[in-house]
């Protein structure tokens, strides 16, 4: 049974002594909750520590059970319970209904209320009052100690024990776990008291919890004259640095304000400039309580790479050294940037600048007084304008006979392209091969979001990197068919959405290309919580386009490419083929529907879903294509929670990611960066709204 946790776990090291336990230095003792399966030692726990006697329940579908009673009291053990699918009251994992399922139960996540984090001034935060420890030993290790209690007295959650039981309730709490801490509640993990907790890291990311920020922000006391100071004239103990256009040493902890303008900072000898990032048609409300940065590097349009960027969220820290493997791929540190050169706190949008090494020089100075709103509102308008004269967007749909003469272009160029390895029939085949010298560009599901697309495509100088050929544009697949509730019998955004990537294909035939997915097809079985989104996409193009454009929107989809891959990656809609084949295998692949169906359909192998593929499977499929080892390998079909859009080393697997760009707060993508294939996330903005009202 795959572990979700697998190689997520790294070891606290800044560990306090409570009572012979090793806990985490900056957690408090009163927000502590300890949960897991039965069998985990969590009582024996409680009780070494001086907890609160009683376990206790919350129903964590329950809307406001972090309000219960059973959580005044701290710390406590807590048994959960679970909301499952097809069940619809929550269980616990030694409930009958639960132990005797068959097929087993499978949770549903989405029915799980995450602690809200009181953004307003009058709200209470809740994501800060509680921490939860997840006590999970292995399930050989929990069978071993239920066998030893239950000769030893009643134990009712031991009856009929087998370690197929275990192994399926420490599952439950594994991926649990994990959903929580990608919610942004603080989670932790212990296997064993004698062992020091693990806190969960997943590939790319960079914020840390507060217990292992090496330099902890300065906390307001009222024992000392600054927490005073604080109270009555709100002057904050941090050094305010007032920035000008002078370069200024930072050597201690030091504080810039959000006040709309962009610095720069020097950190040893690379330059770097941080930004506030203000999406157009953000309301007030929405800027207030987003006030994040961004840190990228002067690279220019005029470059044929793609630059990268790092985002600061409010309430995090970042690392800023070499230590931090995501931003040294993103900005490629030289040798005058130290391990720990420096932490980077947002707080509330102010930035609080904390110096790490004793001979690392860091220089913030302000690039200009322009609001950085008013250059922003710029920059972006001449950007929007271009693409809206390029593509004529927005409109609901173009004409039929428009609409006709584009599709046929688009076969047309398809069926002579050059990356497109021949078939057996001399035809445009399966596999499409991205030339080493172009920056890939990697887009996940849309599903009709075209705000996504448009943002993705305006921003970073995509554009101007697709006309001059030195970027390829790939979509994984499933542009059309929303995934919004209210809105998934509605076809028009799909039917736009396509318009759009048309257009994008004619206007650079040999820079954009889209590979098939499973709803890229008028087969009657694909549906949404019971929408035949298949059949309605077909009745909506026949009713607005007519026969002819419906028939050659079929001769379309058989005409799609299923895999892409370069030297710098793999990709395709769903998963790898589950046996091996060959690279010519792909070429002719539309010869093969089970294999089509592989990688159009396929999930990953879960705790809970058995048939998906596994690393096998995937390091298979590069050997296969002739690949290098540990070639990432990209797909899109499943995304696994609804808080992300990026999923890195998904079951495991070293460079198997999951790419999701449909999210309604925002589109998501990979691209090369520094010859590694990078994420890269935008906040929403409603540009098919702001297009119109451009000229």
């Amino acid at each position: 049974m795959q572990n979700p946790l697998k190689k997520k776990l790294v070891p606290i090291k800044e560990l306090q002594n409570i009572r012979g336990i090793m806990l985490p230095i900056g957690l408090e003792f009163l927000q502590l909750v300890v949960t897991g399966p039965p069998g985990a030692g969590k009582t024996h726990y409680i009780n070494q520590i001086g907890g609160w006697p009683n376990e206790g329940y919350i129903d964590l579908s329950r809307k406001g059970w972090w309000k219960d009673q059973s959580l005044i009291y701290r710390p406590r053990e807590i048994n959960l319970g679970l909301p499952f699918k097809g069940v619809k009251e929550a269980l616990t994992v030694f409930d009958k209904e639960w132990l005797d399922a068959k097929p087993p139960l499978q949770l549903d996540l989405d029915r799980i209320k995450i602690l809200p984090a009181g953004t307003s001034p009058f709200s209470t935060n809740w994501q800060k009052r509680y921490i939860f420890e997840f006590l999970i030993p292995s399930p050989e290790i929990i069978f071993e100690r239920r066998q030893a209690r239950h000769k030893d007295g009643y134990f009712p959650v031991d009856e009929n024990l087998n370690i197929s039981m275990v192994e399926r309730q420490v599952a439950e709490f594994r991926q649990l776990a994990l959903y929580l801490h990608r919610a942004g509640m603080s989670v932790y993990v212990r296997q064993d008291l004698t062992e020091p907790p693990m806190r969960i890291v997943e590939a790319g990311e960079v914020q840390m919890p507060p217990w292992i920020i090496p330099q902890p922000e300065t906390r307001i006391s009222l024992k000392t004259l600054s927490g005073w100071k604080w109270m009555i004239f709100r002057k904050d103990p941090n050094k305010w640095l007032s920035l000008t256009t002078q370069y200024q040493d930072v050597t201690q902890q030091s504080r810039l304000a959000h006040d709309g303008k962009s610095f720069e900072m020097l950190i040893g000898k690379q330059t770097f400039r941080f930004q506030p990032e203000l999406p157009l048609g953000a309301s007030k409300k929405f800027l207030r309580h987003n006030k994040n940065w961004l840190i990228t590097t002067f690279d220019s349009c005029s470059s044929n790479e793609i630059s990268g960027f790092a985002r600061i969220k409010m309430g995090e820290t970042v690392l800023f050294g070499t230590s931090n493997r995501e931003y040294h791929n993103l900005f490629n540190f030289d040798p005058s940037v130290d391990k720990r050169h420096l932490t980077i706190t947002n707080r509330r949008g102010d930035l609080i600048l904390t110096p790490m090494a004793n001979d690392g020089a860091t220089k913030v100075r302000r690039i200009n007084n322009l609001d950085h709103r008013e250059i922003l509102e710029s920059n972006r308008h001449r950007s929007l304008l271009s693409l809206k004269q390029m593509f004529g967007i927005p409109s609901n749909t173009i004409e039929p006979d428009q609409a006709l003469s584009l599709l046929s272009d688009v076969i047309d160029l398809m069926e002579n392209e050059p990356c497109r390895p021949l078939n057996s029939e001399n035809e445009a085949g399966g596999l499409l091969v991205v030339p080493e010298e172009s920056t890939p560009v990697l887009i996940g599901d849309l599903h009709g979001q075209t705000d996504n697309l448009l943002k993705i495509i305006s921003e970073r100088c995509l554009l101007s990197c697709l006309e001059r050929k030195c970027a390829t544009l790939v979509f994984l697949g499933d542009a059309v068919h929303s995934e919004v509730s209210g809105q998934l019998d509605n076809m028009v955004s799909s039917i736009q959405i396509m318009d759009l990537i048309f257009q994008l294909k004619c206007a650079f035939p040999q820079n954009v290309h889209y590979l098939r997915g499973n709803h890229d097809s008028f087969d009657p079985s694909i549906s949404k919580n019971g929408y035949l989104q298949s059949l309605i996409m077909k009745e909506t193009l026949l009713k607005i386009r007519g026969q002819a454009y419906t028939d050659l929107m079929e001769k379309f989809y058989s005409a799609l490419p299923y895999v892409a891959m370069s030297n710098a990656f793999i990709a395709c809609h769903a998963g790898p083929p589950l046996e091996e084949v060959t690279k010519e295998d792909i070429i002719n692949i539309k010869y093969n529907p089970e294999l089509i169906k592989q990688v159009t359909t396929g999930r990953v192998k879960q705790y809970n879903y058995y048939k998906g593929y596994s690393k096998s499977d995937v390091k298979r499929f590069r050997k296969s294509l002739g690949a290098p080892k540990g070639t990432p390998f990209i797909v899109g079909h499943t995304p696994l929670d609804p808080f992300g859009s990026v999923w890195r080393n998904v079951g495991a697997i070293k460079n198997h990611h999951i790419l999701y760009s449909a999210h309604q707060n925002g589109p998501a993508f990979f691209v090369r960066i520094n010859k590694q294939m990078q994420p890269i996330t935008y906040p929403a903005e409603p540009l098919t709204t702001i297009l119109k009202s451009l000229s």
